[in-house]
């Protein structure tokens, strides 16, 4: 998509999760990767999503959800007020039980649009440091997390500064594999990453998700 309307795209994805009820609470958004980078035309959007557990559950929405839907997990994995709402739009997991990084998905993103999400308990910085400390140690790149990413928004406080700079890509971000470097990563593994991520995001088309807990 063309770089305006990716960060158009990306301001109302903000004001989505601002004014409607989620799946999850969601905590911070990020944008990474070829937005960040300043690419025009982008051709995937890569959002970070950090979204906190739900306190408390509620047993009995949960049990009336699995008896009319056949999910388990609502009103313990997902909001059982935002699952009542919109039960097209509840996902689960192979395990039958609702997966909070779906059901965001789905509440968010449209199945062909070239944006890609990725759902954790942690904060992107966190992340970001302990994915690729798990992916060198298995040698699993695929599973390296871009560290070159934008706050958009944290706790409700939306960075109008940052969608300014996106919009004009003022970032100065380094390559992947200099900026894998800069985390720790030995020169030949660093390039061995950004060659298997560049690879794995040409295979990609519509929308996708990935769920982690930290």
């Amino acid at each position: 998509m063309e770089r305006e309307r990716a960060v158009d795209r990306l301001e109302a994805l903000v004001d989505r999760v601002e004014r409607e009820p989620m799946p999850v609470p969601v905590r911070e958004i990020w944008a990474f990767g070829d937005v960040a980078l300043g690419l025009d035309p982008i051709e995937r959007l890569d959002v970070y999503l950090t979204k906190d557990v739900i306190m408390g559950g509620d047993a009995e929405a949960a049990a009336d959800f699995e008896a009319a839907y056949g999910v388990k997990g609502v009103g313990t994995s997902v909001s059982a007020e935002w699952a009542e709402e919109h039960p097209d739009r509840v996902r689960a997991s192979d395990n039958g039980y609702a997966a909070p990084e779906k059901c965001l998905a789905a509440e968010l993103v449209e199945d062909d649009e070239p944006i890609h999400l990725e759902v954790c308990n942690a904060s992107f910085e966190d992340n970001v440091r302990q994915r690729l400390k798990g992916a060198l140690a298995r040698d699993a790149y695929e599973d390296v997390l871009d560290p070159r990413g934008v706050c958009l928004w944290v706790d409700g406080t939306r960075d109008a500064e940052a969608f300014d700079r996106l919009r004009a890509a003022s970032f100065a971000m380094p390559t992947l594999s200099d900026a894998l470097g800069m985390l720790g990563a030995e020169e030949d593994v660093a390039t061995a990453a950004a060659e298997t991520l560049a690879a794995r995001r040409a295979e990609q088309e519509g929308a996708s998700v990935r769920g982690d807990m930290v």
